[in-house]
């Protein structure tokens, strides 16, 4: 099964290429499309006894669209990266280029990686509360488009400068924190926003959430922190918190928007655990 999102930043253009590589090595290709009245994952799971292969062209919120379904059937997931950011086929060691992400595909080695889950929403790389979930609020599917990762970088820079702390309570293992911060992550995978990494140490399928919180309370002070934050090293300055987890929850004064993968899909109080071992995937040997 083949499924490709149009609105994606290159997925109005050509694929024949690498489809062309996927038929080579022996694949038999239907392409199916989304409507609205069934999502990725609603078109999986209604077509999954007819595959045992979901291939999806598009970026990293098209593959949260579709992770529910791929959870539930057990099909192995075939990336054909075609988005903006293309997160989650960075984390996994798969080429931007789609002819040799086709070539992952043909080559059949496949690994299991976790998911995330928040409200029972899945996600394959970060949920955030706060400066991330605004951005995804403002980052439109035109600006990225035309921008690509330049857009989250001209977003982010005119967020910043009228961005203000907020208050909220974390309970986990057994503990709660009540913190002031910019914005809350909880990650499943390692990279997420165009490159920027969770953590030094994160994988996707290591059995932890990696949660960190930027309190920082000037927007300078969090241009300092971006060179960390690409590395997955902030955890180590004085005003990021940073923990692993495999459950946690995030409660607000007032109800704030959740964004997983790009996509505003639930709000505080928000709820986040570990799906061990979820989704297989096509990866690159070794």
């Amino acid at each position: 099964m083949l499924i490709v999102n149009p609105r994606a930043r290159r997925g109005g253009g050509s694929i024949d290429a690498a489809r062309q590589v996927l038929v080579d090595a022996g694949l038999q290709i239907e392409e199916m499309a989304t409507s609205k009245d069934e999502n990725a994952s609603e078109l999986i799971s209604r077509n999954a006894d007819h595959f045992d292969i979901a291939i999806v062209g598009g970026g990293d919120g098209t593959l949260n669209n579709a992770a529910a379904g791929l959870a539930h059937t057990g099909l192995t997931l075939g990336v054909l990266p075609l988005g903006t950011a293309n997160d989650f086929a960075r984390t996994m060691g798969i080429s931007p280029d789609p002819i040799k992400a086709a070539e992952v595909i043909a080559a059949g080695h496949q690994t299991a990686v976790d998911l995330g889950e928040v409200n029972g929403h899945l996600f394959f790389n970060v949920a955030s509360i706060g400066f991330s979930a605004d951005m995804a609020a403002e980052l439109t599917e035109h600006a990225k488009k035309r921008w690509g990762t330049l857009g989250y970088g001209i977003v982010a820079a005119r967020l910043l400068m009228r961005s203000r702390l907020f208050t909220c309570y974390v309970d986990h293992d057994d503990t709660t924190e009540k913190i002031r911060t910019m914005q809350v992550s909880v990650g499943n995978g390692r990279h997420y926003g165009g490159g920027m990494t969770v953590a030094e140490t994160a994988t996707a399928d290591d059995g932890w959430l990696d949660l960190y919180s930027l309190e920082v309370d000037h927007w300078w002070r969090l241009l300092r922190l971006l060179p960390s934050l690409r590395k997955g090293t902030h955890g180590q300055w004085d005003d990021v918190r940073a923990f692993k987890t495999t459950e946690v929850t995030i409660r607000t004064k007032q109800p704030r928007p959740v964004n997983t993968d790009g996509e505003l899909v639930t709000w505080t109080p928000a709820h986040f655990r570990i799906r061990p071992k979820s989704v297989n995937v096509f990866v690159p040997k070794g």
